[in-house]
Formats: C-alpha cells, sequence, structure tokens
C-alpha cells in the first residue's frame, strides 16, 4: 500500500472518529460514507462536465447565468446520464454546498438544500438507463434523525463540519491509474465493520478471507465474463476478484439488506465500476432469487451463517433444489445458499463459499444432500480449514467449500487445514499474507503435506460415510514429550520427605501454642 493510500485512509477516519460524538459507530457509518460518496459524483461530474466543454472554451461553473445555459445543460445533462449515469448542477456540487454552509466563518443553515441536492441526484436518473442503479441510494442519510442532534441548528452544525472536513482532502480522482479513494472506502467499511459487533457479517468479509476466496475462483484466469455473489454485503468480495485478473466484464451480486444494498452499489461506482457493468439486486437470495437464467465464470460468497429459511416444500420443484431429493433444514440454511450457487455456476466456472463446519459433518438432509454432490455429481474439489475467530461478531471456526462442475482432479478431493495458521490481533485472528498464499500454493499444486494438507480419494470420503470433517483427513495430533516414570518417582520421593519435615515443624509450633495439630 502506498504512502499516499495510507494517509488518506487514516485522514478519513481520524474525521469519522472527530465528528461522530455520541453516536453509534454503526449509524455514523452510513452518514461519512454516504458524503464521501457525494463528494466523488460531484467530482467525476465536474470533470467530465469541463472536458467536454474544453471544445466550447467554458467551464462547468461558468454555465448557470450563461446566455445559452439552458442550451448547454441540457447537452452536458444528456451526455453526463450516458458516460456517468447521474447528473448535478454546478450550484450542487459538494465543495459549493461546503461553501455555503460555511459562508463568512459561520454555519449556514443548508440541510433543506443538501437533502434536495441528494435527492435530485436520484431523480436525474429516472428515465434514464441507470435509474435502477442510483435508486434510492441515499435513503439512510435521514438528515432529519435526531441522531444528528436534538435541534435542527445542532443537526446542521455537524452536517457542515462534516462537509468541511472532506472538503479539505484532495480524492486524486483525476488519476485514472490510481483507485486511492476505492481503498479508503473499503478500509472505512473495514473499520466500521470491526466495531460493529455481530451486525458487522451483514456486510463485510475480512479482507485477508476475500483474497483467498478470490484468489482461488480466478486460478489459471486472466480475464472473467462475470462475477456473482447471492450475498454480496457491501460488496468486497466482487471487487476484491476483480483485482486478481485483468479484465471482469459484469458484476451480479444480490443483497437483502437495503442499507447494505445501497453500500453495495456505492463501493462498486466509488470503484469506477461503470454502472453498466454490475447489477445489484435488493431481494431475499433464496427465496425470490434475480439472476436465476445466467450462469457464471465465477461465484464467491460468504452467507450469514446458519441463517433461517422457509424450506418450503414448494421449492422441491425448483430447479436449485429439486435434484437433490432434500432440502436444507429451515433452521440452516447453509447448504441452501451452496446448490443455488452450483445452480448458477457455468460448466467451466470455479466457486468458493465460507461456511461454518457443521456442512462438514451434521447428517439428516444436509448429509444426503453433501453425498449426493461428492458421489452422484462430484463437484467438491477442495475442503479448506479456517482458524476460529476470523470473522467480526462470532467465534465459530469455518471452512471454504470449492466446487467445480467439471473437475480436472475427478477421483480426488483436496483437504487443507489452515486453522492454525495465523496471528492474533487484539481479540480477532487474521490471516498473514504467508499464511494465504499458502492456501493457495497448495491449491495450485494440490500438494500433501504432513499435518497441513491431505488429498483424498472419493473411496476414502465413502470410507468415511461422506463425512467431511478435517480431522478424518489431516491428521494434526502432536505427540506429547515422553514421560520419564523414574525421574517422576525421584521427584514424589523427593516432595514426601519434606513433606515430613514439614509436618514436624507444624508439630512443634502447634505443640508451643497448646493446640492439637491438624494431622
Amino acid at each position: 500500500m502506498t504512502e499516499q493510500n495510507q494517509h488518506l485512509q487514516q485522514k478519513l477516519w481520524d474525521i469519522a472518529n472527530e465528528l461522530r460524538g455520541k453516536m453509534d459507530a454503526d449509524d455514523f457509518r452510513d452518514y461519512i460514507l454516504g458524503f464521501i460518496f457525494y463528494k466523488y459524483l460531484s467530482t467525476k461530474m465536474d470533470l467530465y462536465a469541463n472536458e467536454i466543454l474544453k471544445p466550447d472554451k467554458l467551464t462547468f461553473q461558468d454555465l448557470e447565468g450563461h446566455k445559452k445555459e439552458e442550451e448547454y445543460m441540457s447537452a452536458v445533462k444528456e451526455a453526463a446520464l450516458d458516460a456517468l449515469g447521474f447528473f448535478l448542477k454546478p450550484s450542487e456540487l459538494f465543495s459549493e454546498l461546503a461553501r455555503r454552509g460555511n459562508a463568512g466563518g459561520k454555519n449556514k443553515f443548508i440541510l433543506g438544500d443538501l437533502a434536495k441536492v441528494l435527492a435530485g441526484i436520484e431523480q436525474s436518473t429516472m428515465g434514464a438507463e441507470s435509474e435502477e442503479d442510483f435508486g434510492n441510494l441515499f435513503e439512510d442519510l435521514d438528515l432529519t434523525s435526531s441522531k444528528l442532534g436534538k435541534s435542527e441548528n445542532d443537526k446542521n452544525e455537524l452536517i457542515v463540519k462534516v462537509l468541511s472536513h472532506l472538503d479539505e482532502i484532495d480524492f486524486d480522482i483525476a488519476n485514472d491509474e490510481s483507485d486511492v479513494l476505492g481503498d479508503a472506502y473499503e478500509y472505512l467499511i473495514g473499520q466500521f465493520a470491526s466495531g460493529a459487533g455481530k451486525k458487522a457479517g451483514e456486510f463485510y468479509t475480512p479482507q485477508q478471507v476475500s483474497k483467498v476466496l478470490a484468489k482461488l475462483v480466478t486460478v489459471g484466469k486472466k480475464k472473467l465474463k462475470n462475477v456473482y455473489d447471492p450475498t454480496c454485503g457491501s460488496g468486497s468480495l466482487l471487487l476484491r476478484v476483480a483485482r486478481e485478473v485483468k479484465e471482469v466484464a459484469g458484476f451480479y451480486g444480490q443483497e437483502k439488506n437495503p442499507t447494505t444494498y445501497n453500500l453495495c452499489r456505492m463501493n462498486m461506482i466509488m470503484h469506477d465500476v461503470h454502472y453498466k457493468r454490475f447489477d445489484i439486486k435488493n431481494e431475499d437470495t433464496l427465496e425470490r432469487p434475480q439472476h436465476i437464467d445466467l450462469r457464471f465464470d465465477a461465484i464467491v460468497a460468504n452467507p450469514p451463517f446458519s441463517a433461517k429459511w422457509s424450506a418450503s416444500p414448494l421449492f422441491m420443484t425448483d430447479d436449485r433444489f429439486s435434484a437433490y431429493g432434500k432440502l436444507a433444514p429451515k433452521t440452516k440454511a447453509d447448504f441452501a445458499f451452496l446448490q443455488h450457487m452450483i445452480h448458477q455456476l457455468d460448466d467451466k466456472g470455479t466457486m468458493a463459499i465460507v461456511l461454518p463446519h457443521g456442512v462438514l459433518f451434521r447428517g439428516a438432509a444436509e448429509g444426503h444432500i453433501r453425498e449426493f454432490l461428492i458421489k452422484e455429481r462430484n463437484y467438491l474439489d477442495t475442503v479448506i480449514g479456517l482458524p476460529a475467530n476470523i470473522f467480526y461478531g462470532t467465534s465459530i471456526p469455518t471452512c471454504i467449500l470449492v466446487l467445480k462442475k467439471k473437475r480436472e482432479n475427478e477421483k480426488d478431493v483436496l483437504f487443507i487445514d489452515a486453522s492454525q495458521h495465523f496471528e492474533k490481533i487484539k481479540t480477532q485472528n487474521h490471516l498473514r499474507e504467508a499464511d494465504v498464499e499458502k492456501i493457495i500454493t497448495t491449491y495450485k499444486e494440490r500438494t500433501a503435506e504432513d499435518k497441513y494438507s491431505h488429498v483424498a480419494t472419493i473411496a476414502e470420503i465413502e470410507e468415511n460415510d461422506y463425512n467431511l470433517n478435517i480431522p478424518r483427513y489431516v491428521d494434526t495430533f502432536e505427540e506429547e514429550e515422553p514421560v520419564d516414570l523414574e525421574a517422576v518417582a525421584k521427584e514424589i520421593k523427593s516432595i514426601n520427605k519434606e513433606m515430613v519435615k514439614t509436618d514436624k515443624e507444624i508439630a512443634g509450633f502447634c505443640k508451643e501454642l497448646g493446640i492439637e495439630a491438624p494431622f
């Protein structure tokens, strides 16, 4: 990471901590990230408009009040909606609102203007191709919320401070070679996640785990037609996959939580993913899948662990589940997510999913589905055990399952036990860079290593009744030092002699005191 990246990340985090006051970090996240996004859009708009106005020797700021204002503004808007997906007037830009809020060195009331501008960004896309991608993006920025302050002036004062601090920072958006702001945005999401407790699992996968998943699904690939995450959260996994290849033509995701869905779309745009290249939906993936007719080159997911779902008997006629003969239990949707992903996986694609360890050995319907996957379909390629306490909000041990419809190694399954390879930072366990590389190298080379990895034949798995519990395949037992019984016996004798001596001394003290000895 460059010094510029680190400086921006730290500065933004310092601003967040300074300004949120007593507000819950999870609540303030939506405000600070939303305003950073607003500044990003404003800067993109300003840069783009100035570029296309160059031939007319005009700047974007020149348009308001110009004798041909309506004509120019209409042309710029039309071009911006196609190129950027949205439109802002010069007077609606972030810098202009920040300036008005601090006019004359005093806090001027701008809450009403700001609310109109944010609504206007969404309204500018009405009827355009980008309408769905920008719709309700700012709905979590409630400028009337009492969380911002008791009075309207208190709320306004806080917002003006946020805008003023952010206005002073150069996001370096004009540099096409840099993704400093995108990285900073990811950093902030991660920082908020680390303090959000159990709720963090709803929107963020730790960076190193994301890196493992992304590397697993891109081995041997330089370009991807598309990538998909059925529980995409903030979109970090999708974006991580893009870093591992030269090109991803399309990003697809589905997210149930509306707030997180908004965060994901912002994150995509902040990483300069054009609105025509991503399709993120706000729906329950298992109950109402939105991309069901598509097949994907790469699929990654960190679904909510052991989530509840309807498990309606109607799903027995759903192509995603019908072939298995049984549905995942109502109280544990882990296998339902896995089956959904397999259904959408392209024949030459790879999928990697994070799940709780229970999927490896639980019986009943889950045991039946697991056996079907291995025995009848032979889709399971690799099982990777991760350290416990590596995810925000839960300390349970987890695993990664890698599946392919057409496997290069049809007669075996690779097991990797990476559960003891981590660094403890405060209360959280973290995969180090070396730990990530060891997992990926072992996966690529499919090597067996004592106490770390094992290549199990399908027959071996069958002998274990399709139980995939990693210790059955990777022996991590450490022999203890042999005990020298003779030395132990001598030590006991020595202790007994000392005890006899001590007992005599105690008896003497008791006699002097005229009391009975306690033995």
